[in-house]
């Protein structure tokens, strides 16, 4: 499950440390699962996905994890969804830039 936010950019602060999954697709109708991506953050750096772009929920690595969640209020549907196909697998590669 991917979601995007079409009215608003959506931050995630982590504010004990800890390192986090952040996985995004690019802004479009729907995300493409071969253009997906994921990154293990150094816990020490937030991020800011921009208006439209896909993206999961928070991913924490560890057991407790806590985030500073910056969101746009107001009228308007501002979350949508895209569930894939139990059949579609995301296959991420933990070593996209070695030979």
């Amino acid at each position: 499950m991917l979601e995007r936010h079409p009215l608003g950019s959506q931050a995630f602060v982590p504010l004990l440390g800890n390192p986090f999954l952040i996985v995004v697709a690019p802004v479009g109708d729907e995300p493409e699962s071969e253009a997906t991506r994921a990154f293990v953050s150094n816990g020490r750096q937030g991020v800011n996905y921009h208006r439209g772009v896909w993206h999961h929920p928070v991913l924490t690595i560890e057991k407790r994890d806590d985030f500073l969640v910056v969101d746009r209020s107001g009228e308007g549907n501002n979350c949508d969804e895209h569930y894939f196909a139990e059949s579609q697998l995301l296959v991420l590669d933990p070593h996209p830039l070695e030979g």
